[in-house]
């Protein structure tokens, strides 16, 4: 009921943010989700900064901003794994560029193994990149944002972190530890009168990524595969509106109400989706 209300608010207030000015950090920004963002946001008078593990993605999603308009763009090499050139690179991006004003966590790893294959080591690895990334640069960056109480975190996290899917157990761990981590942080800067901090948590279904690695929903038509171009505009346009979640496609909101919907009902659902079937057509080769 508080996401329609949200969303209705949105729609008759037409409240939208101008970006110009901004500067916006991207994780994971050499492709996928991370590179269509960049570009949507290319346009807008904003200056980009790019991280990634991959150098020769991360220079073509330079170009292809600066095709689109961007003026200033400043790609970096960081693992978002490793805390210690997090806070490195961190570290360059005030001195050399100045204060992330929008701070995108979009890097992200599944396994796709199940939760008896999984070994610690790709526990730890998932978590690593899909969840203590993300406190790590905001821990570097969100202090400039409370000194002058100006911001916006944005948190790709996932429509598997609402429910609990087969075959992503340590996915679905991090990424609703994620969107604990952003409704917590939310909580106190709204209590500690910073309020001219946003926050945003994306909660998609699967995206045509690299990520999904030819993943193919068994009922498209309720829960749809969504190409990263059309998701990035939804997401660029949640940021705009400072929308608090960003749910995709509605159906999620329907199973994401656990309290509700009882858990037979859930699973029951995930077979008529044919979920199973084509998480282990996906990810169950070898």
């Amino acid at each position: 009921i508080l996401l329609i209300i949200e969303n209705a608010f949105c729609i008759f207030t037409g409240r939208k943010r101008c970006f110009a000015g901004e500067i916006v950090l991207i994780t994971g920004s050499a492709n996928g989700i991370g590179r269509q963002v960049a570009l949507k946001l290319a346009p807008l008078g904003v200056t980009l900064v790019l991280w990634d593990i991959d150098d020769e993605g991360n220079k073509e999603t330079s170009r292809l901003a600066q095709q689109n308009g961007a003026s200033r763009v400043f790609v970096y090499h960081c693992d978002c794994s490793n805390r210690e050139e997090v806070y490195e690179q961190a570290e360059k991006v005030k001195k050399e560029v100045g204060d992330v004003t929008i701070l995108i966590n979009n890097a992200g790893i599944l396994i796709g193994k199940k939760f008896l294959e999984l070994t610690d080591e790709d526990f730890e690895r998932t978590f690593k990149i899909n969840f203590f990334a993300q406190i790590w640069t905001c821990k570097a960056f969100l202090p400039a944002m409370v000194a002058c109480n100006r911001g916006h975190l944005v948190s790709t996290a996932s429509g598997a972190g609402l429910l609990g899917l087969y075959r992503v157990t340590d996915y679905c761990a991090s990424k609703s530890a994620v969107i604990g981590l952003m409704e917590g942080i939310n909580s106190e800067m709204y209590h500690e009168g910073k309020c001219g901090i946003k926050t945003t948590i994306i909660c998609p279904y699967f995206i045509s990524t690299r990520l999904a690695k030819g993943f193919k929903s068994g009922r498209p038509c309720l829960f749809p595969v969504y190409d990263p171009e059309y998701a990035a505009s939804r997401i660029v346009d949640a940021i705009k509106k400072e929308k608090f979640y960003l749910i995709m496609p509605p159906a999620v909101y329907i199973l994401g109400f656990k309290i509700f919907v009882p858990r037979i009902f859930v699973l029951l659902f995930e077979s008529y989706l044919k979920f199973p079937q084509s998480m282990d057509e996906a990810f169950g080769r070898k």
